[in-house]
């Protein structure tokens, strides 16, 4: 096995955890609410008119970053993804189910509940990261996919 060390960025890397975790402490802190993408999202997909506005507003948000992050500061993330489309619409459908029968998603859980020491979430966590290293496992080593 050969480590590529081109991805090792330990610099953007914690940068964008610490603006993240800034953002996610900022919003528990002025609106009471979690900043669980998906939980954000669905409200979209059910929209109240009192409500929708600062929903899109995030959602646009999370969209552009990319595309001002390449304007301003010439940071082009390469994107490389090992699959057909068939296969990205299945795992797709699959992280959405995951998210709405554990009642949030990664965002939520990882670094939301976790940061507020939510036992709940500390076993959501779990599981899913478990579950995501086993099926990487099995894909890449076993199948050899």
């Amino acid at each position: 096995m050969q480590i590529d060390w081109m991805s090792f960025t330990p610099i953007p890397s914690l940068l964008g955890g610490m603006i993240l975790g800034i953002a996610a402490a900022l919003y528990v802190l002025l609106h009471g609410r979690i900043l669980g993408i998906s939980g954000i999202v669905s409200g979209l997909l059910h929209p109240k008119l009192t409500d929708s506005a600062w929903r899109v507003a995030l959602v646009l948000g999370l969209i552009t970053a990319p595309f001002l992050a390449a304007l301003f500061f010439g940071i082009f993330p390469v994107v490389e993804i090992e699959a057909d489309w068939f296969a990205i619409v299945i795992a797709g459908l699959l992280v959405g189910f995951g998210a709405q029968y554990g009642s949030g998603c990664t965002s939520g859980h990882g670094i939301c509940g976790l940061s507020r020491l939510s036992p709940r979430s500390l076993v959501a966590t779990l599981s899913f990261m478990g579950a995501g290293f086993i099926t990487v496992y099995f894909l890449r080593h076993l199948i050899g996919v």
